[in-house]
């Protein structure tokens, strides 16, 4: 269900906007979508497991306040970040 060390590095250094940036909304959002996959995956094959439903909703949710954030701060960051993720807003 998580991410491994290895593919969240790759998430780090292809959605960075500067060196040694793990904080960035870019990369929150791109590790966010990922454990947001696997998750979903997951959700898939086990329906019953309610308390990984209401986990995926938690980081549905950041992810959103996250957009919501970047969009309010810079449209184009934003808009670019959406295309590279494939998500649909």
């Amino acid at each position: 269900m998580s991410i491994t060390a290895e593919r969240k590095q790759e998430l780090i250094t292809e959605y960075a906007t500067k060196p040694n940036d793990t904080g960035s909304p870019e990369v929150q959002v791109a590790i966010l979508s990922e454990r947001i996959s696997n998750l979903t995956g997951h959700l898939k094959d086990h329906g019953k497991d309610f308390h990984s439903r209401r986990g995926l909703l938690v980081m549905v949710g950041q992810r959103r306040r996250l957009l919501d954030y970047l969009k309010a701060k810079d449209r184009s960051r934003y808009d670019s970040l959406i295309q590279r993720l494939g998500l649909r807003r």
